[in-house]
């Protein structure tokens, strides 16, 4: 088994980093409903410049303040092959302990329940998502805006203490980037959260202010679009919940929020594993030697005892996947009290405390987009005109 390190053409005197093969886990759910994909900001040149040459889209925030918890709930008799049944051993556990045991929850299981919970039920209990060609091409995007800035290398990852180790290594040296160069990309975070759930991430880019009295990162996420127009308020509203949950988890992690028992408990991990030569010789080389997992987590809690939490502005970017010019951005401030809603009604889907919901019927016209469509009745109660 393998993991990739890489080291950036910005400049030739940085040491390699390790970048963390993303798991399915990651993959965004919610672009793929609509034909769109995750990618990368195109540019490294002035990183800070957000509206150049771009729309101006500034009216998106003010569009629509719903809560994001917004869900429509069918009668019983309606539900179909949905209905509920009385259910025995591991049917019954919840889904956060059925299919996130020992993982997490990821920042893409949440902006997947806010899609459509039922959707994400069945994607669950009868297969996962089918990839089709945008999303292809997204990542295919994602990957070459990602080589940009770094190079990758081949390390040699023996045990799932090292996978780990390599996650955390990407990290900490990811942030040494930010701070020297002023940008890096397709950084993992993963963290305790107030709810007391475990949970990961991947955030696309992180930037550094380029005025000197503002030092609080900027947390950004690019979408590709097969249209050449920007998306509608559902998927604007999705992404917004998408940097509000990293902006959410750092911020935790910077106020010390992280508990390594707790951590290597749940990932049943051995804190003493000594790492695989090549990641101790990587780590030794890149300033901070290690020799096992427990000094890895240390190093991972320091490097973010030093940082400061990310800036309240969010920033989401619409690139056009034809050619990859920008469709126009939206920049929005950090809403606690919405993500916390958000969180709560998540939270009840996933700890099993009530049925999944279907999609709220002015926003049934995601069931197009839906592979269970055949089976699910919101969808026969759909406008298909809509």
């Amino acid at each position: 088994m393998s993991g990739s390190l890489s080291e950036s053409p910005l400049n030739k005197s940085v040491r390699e980093i390790p970048i963390e093969i993303v798991s399915e886990e990651e993959m965004a759910l919610i672009e793929a409903a609509l034909s769109a994909a995750r990618s990368s900001i195109p540019a490294i040149l002035s990183p800070f410049e957000f509206h150049r040459n771009a729309r101006s889209i500034q009216s998106i925030t003010a569009l629509s303040k719903r809560s994001l918890s917004g869900r429509t709930v069918l009668d019983i008799e309606d539900s179909g092959d949905f209905a509920s049944t009385q259910k025995k051993g591991k049917e019954a556990e919840p889904f956060l302990h059925r299919f996130r045991r020992k993982k997490g929850l990821s920042v893409t299981d949440i902006t997947g329940t806010e899609w459509c919970e039922k959707q994400m039920e069945s994607i669950h209990l009868r297969g996962k998502r089918k990839t089709n060609k945008a999303m292809e091409a997204g990542s295919a995007r994602h990957k070459k805006l990602e080589e940009e800035i770094v190079r990758k290398v081949q390390v040699c990852v023996k045990s799932k203490e090292d996978a780990w180790a390599l996650k955390l290594l990407n990290f900490i040296v990811g942030v040494n980037q930010l701070l020297f160069e002023g940008l890096t990309r397709e950084l993992p975070l993963v963290g305790f959260t107030e709810e007391g759930i475990w949970m990961v991430g991947v955030i696309d880019e992180i930037r550094m202010p380029a005025t000197e009295t503002d030092r609080n990162p900027m947390l950004v996420d690019t979408k590709t679009r097969v249209r050449d127009t920007l998306p509608a308020e559902p998927q604007r509203r999705n992404g917004r919940l998408q940097l509000m949950c990293y902006k959410y988890m750092w911020d935790n992690l910077v106020a010390g929020h992280f508990s390594s028992k707790q951590f290597f408990y749940f990932f049943t991990l051995n804190p003493h594993s000594v790492l695989s030569e090549d990641i101790r010789e990587r780590t030794a080389d890149s300033g901070f030697p290690v020799e096992t997992l427990d000094d890895m987590v240390r190093l991972y809690r320091n490097t973010f005892s030093m940082l400061p939490p990310a800036h309240d502005q969010l920033l989401l970017r619409y690139e056009f996947q034809k050619d990859n010019s920008l469709l126009g951005e939206d920049q929005f401030a950090f809403d606690s009290d919405l993500l916390k809603n958000q969180l709560q009604g998540c939270l009840e889907f996933w700890l099993g405390e009530r049925e999944a919901c279907y999609t709220p019927e002015e926003e049934r016209w995601k069931c197009r987009f839906c592979q269970f469509v055949s089976i699910c009745p919101a969808a026969a109660t759909s406008d298909p005109d809509i």
